[in-house]
């Protein structure tokens, strides 16, 4: 029946359009029953019968006065008046029609826009009029689009034979699969717990940073328990009409009680899930109606339904108390970032899908990108591929990894920079304080190289790369720390004076106030401040003396890593030139290098780059004096 619904609308159209360009017929009856003879029109003219007349093109119509005879023929039984008698007829050409009625004094009026058949009002009409179809038509069709599926969810379903995501897949989250483990087991085998009284949670909130797996452990739940797996955002429950997401939380879980067991999971739940009361509007905006609604369903089906409900989110400090309580979710799973071991893992997952060479060290790379995470890993990978295949090679090198590693974290190489001799030479010597503290400094990680090469807004840098994951840090290493980080600026001081230290050491004091103060207001660290947190002065105001104090002892700390790297840089000069010298003419140094320099053993470097052409090429746009002063050093060297 359905199909024939277009031909009902279409016959409806006609119909309505032919009545707007026509007369009805009680219209056209009315005009026949009322029409007069023009001659007996132009009769009652001349006697003044005609109490006013309208005319329309060649139509007249008008109404006739009451009738008047000795008889009181304009009285009815009870004395009253007759009314007025309307009439019509057909205008013909009377030259003397307009004198008699001017004579008359018979009130005439005369519409020149309208016309027999279709007038120009009428047609007005119809045009309007179809706009309100064309408008009604797309209405109901763009109601039964998805697009404007206003009480439905953009939700995806994957059924078992879907799925092809397992633990196995997950790398680096350990812990976190053996907490979503007997998950598992429930939606496998529901009645080992239901016969035992026993409880699953309704609800499991995931939660790490971005990238950590949130959404690949979800699907790797649903797919080792072979059931349906219903995907979808917080966003897109958010709509402006309020009503809107309540409704698509209602679809959505009578959807998932149709397919229970299964798994319903809410990406960035916090878009719909923040505290209420914090939005404008007070209660009744559409965000806490749709949060309401979600917290009601998830009350609303029995515990041993088989539905559970997992969420994911970076933000859980802003999610609302109630979506935490016993009963929803209740379960809180935390993915950290991967330590070592799991960033190994994970490399390897993705260095099998490309092409590299065999000596490729792995571990190497992975002990190098401490705090990346599953999907900045995965990018490393590709990196270094795209940086392999730049140089046309046929499989990837340790270097691309290295190169691809250096470019994620410090950005591109600046090779077409243009620096000064002067400004070269600094760079070298404030990169070699930074490279000698890192040495003999305690319990600094180790170096992994240093270079003048400019790399993002720095114009040279020193790398350190920890040995191992660490959860905390102690006093001895932060005041090392502090110094490193202060060693630049303390190298440019001692071999070119007060007067010429430049401006590049400003990351190098924030680094090293951020140490200070963390030390001081966050860790504790501090013997005259005390024990207390000061962190979020907002939430804990303090008094004018303590922040007083705070600056005091942030100051104290930073002044006392500038005297440990003064005294060092003091004490080993000579080997600090050595370091800069080496700098200057080979550009970068490995950490192995940078040690071996550092101990006085004779080591011969190699040029890994033609730094002699790099240099002139870096230096294109200087004056040409100052290029030739360039050239004569090389040649001279």
């Amino acid at each position: 029946m359905g199909k024939y619904w277009k031909y009902i609308y279409v016959l409806f159209f006609i119909f309505l359009f032919f009545n707007l360009i026509t007369d009805s017929p009680d219209k056209k009856v009315e005009r026949k029953q009322n029409e007069i003879k023009f001659s007996d029109f132009v009769d009652k003219a001349k006697k003044g019968e005609l109490e006013s007349i309208v005319i329309k093109g060649d139509i007249v119509e008008g109404t006739l006065k009451s009738s008047k005879d000795n008889n009181d023929k304009n009285s009815d039984e009870n004395g009253e008046k007759s009314e007025s008698k309307k009439f019509t007829s057909k205008v013909i050409f009377y030259p003397r029609l307009l004198d008699i009625l001017e004579e008359k004094a018979i009130p005439t009026e005369i519409k020149i826009d309208e016309v027999s058949g279709i007038t120009f009002t009428k047609i007005i009409d119809i045009f309007v009029s179809l706009l309100w179809i064309v408008m009604i038509i797309f209405i109901f069709r763009s109601l039964k689009s998805d697009k404007f599926s206003i009480g439905k969810t953009n939700i995806k379903m994957f059924t078992s034979d879907m799925q092809k995501v397992r633990f196995s897949d997950v790398l680096g989250a350990d812990e976190a699969k053996q907490e979503v483990a007997e998950i598992v087991d429930f939606l496998s085998d529901p009645t080992k717990y239901s016969r035992l009284g026993a409880k699953i949670p309704k609800g499991v909130l995931l939660v790490g940073a971005p990238g950590t797996g949130k959404t690949l452990l979800a699907k790797a739940i649903a797919g080792e328990a072979g059931v349906p797996f219903f995907s979808t955002s917080g966003s897109e429950f958010v709509e402006m009409f309020v009503g809107v997401g309540a409704s698509r939380v209602r679809a959505l879980f009578e959807q998932a009680k149709k397919s229970a067991p299964c798994l319903v999971f809410i990406d960035e739940i916090d878009a719909v899930g923040r505290h209420r009361g914090s939005g404008y509007g007070g209660g009744n905006d559409e965000r806490e109606q749709t949060l309401n609604q979600l917290l009601v369903e998830m009350d609303g089906f029995e515990t041993n339904a088989g539905i559970i409900i997992i969420a994911a989110t970076n933000r859980v400090d802003v999610l609302d108390d109630a979506l935490l309580r016993p009963g929803r979710f209740d379960r809180q799973v935390y993915i950290d970032l991967p330590d070592l071991k799991g960033r190994e893992a994970i490399l390897k997952k993705y260095i099998n899908e490309v092409d590299i060479l065999s000596d490729v060290d792995i571990a190497s790379v992975a002990r190098g990108t401490p705090g990346f995470s599953g999907a900045e890993l995965a990018n490393l990978v590709n990196e270094a591929a795209i940086i392999a295949a730049r140089k046309n090679k046929k499989k990837i090198s340790q270097d691309d990894f290295e190169y691809a590693r250096d470019k994620i974290l410090m950005g591109l190489e600046h090779k077409s920079r243009t620096m000064s001799p002067a400004e070269l030479k600094n760079t070298a010597y404030h990169e070699a304080g930074h490279a000698l503290c890192s040495v003999l400094l305690p319990e600094v990680d180790p170096i992994h190289k240093a270079t003048i090469v400019p790399r993002g807004q720095a114009l040279g840098l020193v790398q350190q790369l920890p040995e191992r994951d660490k959860v905390s840090v102690n006093i001895t290493e932060i005041r090392s720390n502090i110094a490193v980080a202060l060693a630049g600026r303390i190298s440019e001081e001692t071999f070119f004076g007060k007067d010429k230290i430049t401006t590049g050491a400003s990351s190098d004091i924030q680094a090293a106030t951020k140490y200070a103060r963390n030390s001081v207001v966050f860790w504790g660290l501090s013997p005259k401040v005390g024990t207390v947190y000061y962190g979020e002065r907002e939430k804990y105001p303090i008094s004018e003396e303590t922040s007083r104090e705070i600056d005091l002892e942030v100051k104290r700390m930073i002044d006392e890593g500038y005297k440990l790297a003064k005294s060092t840089i003091s004490k080993h000069k000579t080997t600090l030139e050595k370091l800069a010298k080496a700098l200057l003419e080979y550009e970068t140094l490995t950490g192995d290098e940078v040690r071996a320099i550092v101990k006085g053993k004779k080591i011969k470097l190699t040029k890994k780059i033609d730094v002699a052409k790099n240099r002139i090429e870096r230096i294109s746009t200087l004056p040409l004096t100052t290029k030739k002063k360039i050239k004569q050093e090389e040649k001279k060297k």
